[in-house]
C-alpha cells in the first residue's frame, strides 16, 4: 500500500535531513580523529628540530661527523641517578626509610653517580588517616639524618628539590612549616640552573620549579603553576644552557600538570634532550612506564615512585648521548647499553647520533654488589661475543656498525655477576635517518595533554548543557507525542516549570560554576574560598587548575544524576503514582528499586565528599560549602518535595502549573 504522497514527501525530507547529519558527523569525527592521532603522534619529524642542520646532532652536523666516536676506552662518558616521590612518612610503610637508607648507602656506592637528582615529595606530609596534610618535622628530620648517616653528599652531588607534598599547608616560603628550607641538601627555592663540569664539557641541569606559593592542604596543589616571571627566569636558564654540550631539564611535576602562561613550558624546554620528573606514581600501577616526546623533541620521562615501587633510574652521557635505565631496588645486576642508544629515545634535533655509525665499540655500563663476570652481547638474535671491561663499570665489545645501517635491529646484553645472578637488558636501535618509534599513545596523552585546559572546557560545557535544558524546556512547548524521547521532554517541562525545583535547581548549577564551593581554611590559621576557577588564600589566587576535573566529577556525578531523578520521580508522580504505589506496579519493581538505590548511592557519595571536607579543612569548611554540605541538604529536601508534594499538573501544551 502506498503511503499518501504529502506524507511521504515528509518522510523523505526527514531521512534527507537525518542522512545529512550523519555525514556532518562523520566528517567532524574524521577531523578530530586526525588532529588527535597528529597531535600524539612522538615519532621524531624533521620540523621538530629545534637547531639549524649546521649546528644540529645530526649526522651532517660537524657535532655528528667529528670525534671523539665511542670506543674502548672510558672517556667522554659519565652517568647519574633519578630518584623521585620518595615519601618519608612517620605512619606508614616503616620499610621506607631504612630501606632509603640502604639505597643512599650501598646503591649509590656501587653506582658512584656524579650527582643524584631527587625530584620532589621528599616527605608525605599527611595525617594518619591519609586524607589531612600537614608538615611533619619529624619526617624532615628522617629525611635528614638519612644524607648525614649514610654521607651520600660526602661521595655525589645530591640534588633535592621540592614536590606538592613538600608545599602542602605552607602559607610562605619563609613560613616555620617550610621546612625544607632547613632539612634538605639543596635549601634552593624556586628554579635554578646547575652546570656539571667535566674534562670532556659542560652539562646543563635546569630545575622547573612550579610548586604553589602558597600551598594549600590537598588535593588542590596537585597541578603545579608557573607565573610569567618564572618562565622569563627559566628562559634565561634555557639561553645559558645553549653554550654547554647537553642540557637535561628536571622537576617534580608533568607538564601536563603544569599551567603556564603562553607558549607554555613545553616550548621553553626546546632545545634539551629530555626533561625528567615523577608526580604520577605510575597511576597506581597502571602505567608502569610513562615516557613521551614534547613537539618540539624533547622526551620526557617521568619515573615511577620510591615510596611503594621502590624504582630509582640510572642516566648516562656517552659521547653528548643519553640513555637510561629504570631499575628496581635491590634487583642486581643492573646494565644499561651507551652505545648504540634505543632507537625510541633518539633526539635527532639535538644529540650527535653520527657518532654511533662512526663508533667502533657496543658500550655497556654494568653495576652490581658482586664483581661482574661476564657481558654476552648479541644482535639480531646472532652472537658477537662477550664485553671486556674499559675501567670502572664499562664493558665494551668490537662492532662494525655498517652491518646494520638499514632498518631497525634488536641488541641484547646479559650480564652475570659472582653470586650467580643475571640481568637481560633488550632495545632496539637504528642507525638509518628517519626512523624512530613512536610512544603509545596512552601514554602520550597523559603526558602531552595539558589536563587543565581539558578540565576547564568539559566544565563549561557540562555547566552550559545543565543549565541550558532547565532553562530551555521552561519555555519550550510541551509535545503531545507519547514516544519516548516525548516522556523524556515531558518529565524535564515539569522540573522546569515547577519553581522550587527550577530555581532550586538552577541555583544550584549556577553556584557550582560561579559560587565558591566552600569557605574555610585552606592553610591552618588562614582563611580562604574555593571556586571552579580558581583558589583564594589570604588575598593570594591560584589559578583552576584540578579545581575543573573535581567540578566535572560533581556535576557528573551528582548534579545531573540529581537532576535525572528529580525528572523521574515527577513524571512517575504526575502519572498518578506514590513512591509506594509505584513500587507494586506489575514487572517494574527491579528497574524502580535500581533507580532509588542508585540515587541512593549517589547522596552517599555526596556524604562521602561532605566528610572528606570536613577531615582536610575543617569544620567551618564543612558548614559553610554550598556545593557539598548545603547540596546534600537540598537534595534531601528536593528528593522529599517531589514525591510528598501536590501533584504536578498541566493545564495545556506550554504551561504546567503546581502549587509549589
Amino acid at each position: 500500500m502506498h503511503l499518501p504522497w504529502p506524507r511521504w514527501q515528509r518522510q523523505k525530507r526527514r531521512m534527507l535531513k537525518l542522512f545529512g547529519a550523519l555525514v556532518v558527523l562523520g566528517l567532524a569525527l574524521a577531523c578530530i580523529t586526525s588532529w588527535v592521532l597528529d597531535s600524539y603522534d612522538t615519532a621524531w619529524h624533521p620540523k621538530r628540530s629545534i637547531r639549524h642542520p649546521a649546528v644540529s646532532g645530526g649526522d651532517d652536523g660537524p657535532k655528528g661527523s667529528s670525534p671523539p666516536f665511542p670506543g674502548d676506552e672510558l672517556h667522554n662518558i659519565f652517568w647519574f641517578v633519578q630518584v623521585s616521590d620518595i615519601h618519608i612518612s612517620r605512619f606508614h610503610d616503616p620499610r621506607r626509610i631504612p630501606d632509603f637508607e640502604k639505597f643512599c648507602t650501598d646503591t649509590v656506592e656501587v653506582i658512584k653517580p656524579a650527582l643524584v637528582l631527587a625530584t620532589g615529595d621528599l616527605t608525605d606530609a599527611k595525617t594518619e588517616s591519609k586524607v589531612g596534610s600537614l608538615q611533619h618535622e619529624v619526617e624532615w628530620q628522617a629525611y635528614h639524618n638519612v644524607l648525614k648517616r649514610s654521607r651520600v653528599m660526602e661521595r655525589t652531588k645530591w640534588i633535592d628539590i621540592r614536590g606538592n607534598h613538600d608545599a602542602f599547608n605552607i602559607m610562605s616560603l619563609d613560613s616555620v612549616n617550610n621546612y625544607y628550607r632547613k632539612y634538605s641538601a639543596n635549601q634552593k627555592i624556586g628554579s635554578f640552573h646547575y652546570v656539571h663540569n667535566t674534562p670532556f664539557g659542560n652539562y646543563s641541569f635546569v630545575c622547573v620549579d612550579a610548586t604553589l606559593t602558597p600551598g594549600p592542604k590537598r588535593p588542590y596543589n596537585f597541578f603545579g603553576i608557573l607565573n610569567q616571571t618564572q618562565m622569563d627566569l627559566l628562559n634565561t636558564f634555557r639561553t645559558e644552557s645553549m653554550t654547554t654540550n647537553q642540557s637535561i631539564w628536571f622537576g617534580h611535576y608533568t607538564t601536563s600538570t603544569i599551567v603556564s602562561p603562553s607558549p607554555g613550558v613545553r616550548d621553553m624546554m626546546r632545545g634539551a634532550v629530555a626533561y625528567l620528573c615523577g608526580h604520577l606514581h605510575t597511576l597506581g600501577g597502571l602505567m608502569p612506564v610513562l615516557h613521551s616526546r614534547h613537539p618540539l623533541g624533547t622526551l620526557e620521562l617521568e619515573l615511577g615512585d620510591w615510596m611503594d615501587n621502590r624504582r630509582y633510574r640510572v642516566l648516562a652521557f656517552d659521547h653528548d648521548l643519553l640513555s637510561f635505565s629504570d631499575l628496581q631496588f635491590e634487583q642486581w645486576p643492573a646494565a644499561l647499553i651507551t652505545n648504540p642508544k634505543d632507537a625510541q629515545y633518539l633526539h635527532p634535533g639535538v644529540e650527535p647520533l653520527g657518532r654511533i655509525r662512526r663508533s667502533t665499540h657496543i658500550r655497556i655500563l654494568a653495576f652490581s654488589e658482586a664483581p661482574i663476570t661476564a657481558v654476552h652481547v648479541s644482535i639480531d638474535g646472532e652472537s658477537l661475543g662477550t664485553g671486556r671491561p674499559a675501567g670502572g663499570p664499562l664493558y665494551v665489545l668490537l662492532w662494525d656498525p655498517s652491518l646494520y645501517l638499514a632498518g631497525l635491529h634488536t641488541i641484547k646484553v646479559k650480564v652475570e655477576d659472582s653470586a650467580g645472578r643475571s640481568v637481560v637488558r633488550e632495545q632496539h636501535f637504528t642507525l638509518e635517518d628517519g626512523l624512530t618509534p613512536s610512544f603509545g599513545f596512552a601514554q602520550s596523552f597523559i603526558l602531552l595533554t595539558d589536563h587543565y585546559v581539558l578540565g576547564r572546557a568539559l566544565f563549561i560545557f557540562t555547566v552550559l548543557l545543565n543549565v541550558v535544558v532547565l532553562v530551555a524546556f521552561r519555555f519550550l512547548r510541551l509535545p503531545s507525542s507519547r514516544a519516548l524521547s516525548s516522556q523524556i521532554c515531558i518529565s524535564l517541562h515539569l522540573i522546569s516549570k515547577m519553581d522550587i525545583f527550577y530555581y532550586s535547581l538552577l541555583l544550584f548549577n549556577l553556584c557550582t560554576a560561579l559560587g565558591p564551593w566552600f569557605i574555610g581554611e585552606l592553610i591552618d590559621g588562614h582563611g580562604g574560598a574555593c571556586f571552579a576557577f580558581g583558589v583564594l588564600i589570604d588575598g593570594h589566587f591560584l589559578e583552576g587548575s584540578l579545581t575543573y576535573v573535581i567540578g566535572v566529577l560533581q556535576l557528573v556525578f551528582f548534579n545531573i544524576p540529581l537532576t535525572s531523578y528529580l525528572c523521574w520521580s515527577l513524571h512517575h508522580r504526575c502519572s498518578g503514582n506514590t513512591l509506594r504505589s509505584h513500587f507494586v506496579r506489575p514487572g517494574r519493581r527491579g528497574r524502580t528499586l535500581a533507580v532509588h538505590l542508585f540515587m541512593l548511592l549517589l547522596l552517599s557519595w555526596q556524604a562521602h565528599s561532605c566528610c572528606f571536607l570536613l577531615e582536610t579543612y575543617g569544620v567551618t569548611a564543612f558548614f559553610l560549602s554550598p556545593v557539598r554540605t548545603w547540596a546534600l541538604g537540598l537534595a534531601v529536601v528536593l528528593v522529599y518535595r517531589a514525591w510528598t508534594g501536590p501533584v504536578p499538573l498541566f493545564h495545556d501544551n506550554s504551561k504546567s502549573n503546581s502549587s509549589s
